[in-house]
């Protein structure tokens, strides 16, 4: 079963709240159409000839009558840096229970978790304007909670209203990234791709930049679907503001709605074919939706690279 936000946001902390949708996504899996789709949170692996026979526990021999090593922390299979756009624009809701940011961290935190009990190294790269430093990827428990720590201090913050508005600068942030970033890994994006017209161009090249460097790409695109992308406002007029400038706009939406749902599905339709033409898993997320989605394409992408 797949919590609701409403019954998520009473649950504290983060790590509950990311272990409850995993383990419901998990336990769906089992009743669906995937049965059988393989999600191994092993403590231990198959003994391989060379291994240290110091390591053999010896207590899951006697229950099984095979030769199984503990799997220690530093013995990881996958490497995965996930970066959360932390901008103005994604604090926006207007259906949803969450917004754009709390949908994407409790998202971060999900997979976080999930790499975690796969023994997998992950590090976490919340952005807006800048990015300060290349966080290191562990698959230690340690390093779980100091994430879960980061991203429950970006909940915090989520509701200050006097907070500063923050521009996003995507493209600059990955290229820096890319570059920045030694050893082949997989790279998780959360954006709702709100850039200026101006920097689409900019944005693709940059995630082009990380599959160049030999990165695996995965970005899932934000975004609250009926208002959006649909446009789906009662009739009447609003004003619209820019949460990362400040601007107003006073629109009707019924007047424009086609044309805009038009422009949208042109513009999604050429992300989508240059992020496959790059070989760049590309997944809009429905932040009224469930998780499921994303976590099964998490999934499916990690399996091809194991």
């Amino acid at each position: 079963m797949i919590l609701d936000p409403a019954i998520l946001t009473r649950i504290a902390p983060l790590e509950i709240k990311a272990r409850q949708i995993v383990e419901g996504f998990i336990s769906g899996l089992h009743r669906s159409p995937f049965h059988g789709f393989s999600v191994e949170f092993a403590e231990h692996r198959p003994y391989n000839t060379g291994d240290d026979i110091k390591h053999i526990d010896w207590k899951v021999y006697a229950k099984r009558d095979r030769l199984y090593v503990k799997q220690y922390e530093e013995e990881t299979n996958l490497r995965c840096y996930i970066l959360l756009d932390v901008s103005s624009s994604m604090k926006f809701r207007y259906f949803a229970d969450w917004s754009k940011l709390n949908y994407g961290i409790h998202l971060a935190s999900s997979i976080a978790y999930m790499m975690h009990k796969q023994r997998d190294a992950c590090g976490f790269i919340p952005f807006d304007q800048s990015l300060d430093a290349i966080p290191p990827v562990r698959s230690s428990y340690a390093h779980l909670r100091h994430m879960f720590t980061q991203m429950e201090d970006l909940l915090a913050k989520e509701g200050d209203k006097q907070a500063e508005k923050r521009k996003t600068a995507s493209a600059e942030i990955i290229h820096e990234v890319a570059e920045r970033i030694n050893r082949r890994s997989l790279v998780i994006i959360l954006s709702d791709l709100f850039e200026n017209v101006q920097q689409h161009e900019e944005l693709i090249s940059a995630l082009k930049h990380l599959r160049h460097r030999s990165h695996e790409v995965v970005l899932f695109h934000l975004l609250e679907k009926k208002s959006e992308r649909e446009l789906d406002f009662p009739d009447g007029r609003f004003i619209f503001e820019d949460l990362e400038t400040g601007s107003e706009i006073d629109v009707m939406p019924a007047q424009i709605r086609n044309d805009y749902q038009k422009k949208m599905a042109e513009y999604t339709h050429r992300f989508k074919s240059i992020c496959s033409n790059a070989q760049i898993d590309y997944e809009e997320i429905d932040t009224q939706s469930s998780f499921e989605v994303a976590l099964l394409a998490y999934l499916n992408k990690r399996k091809k690279l194991m």
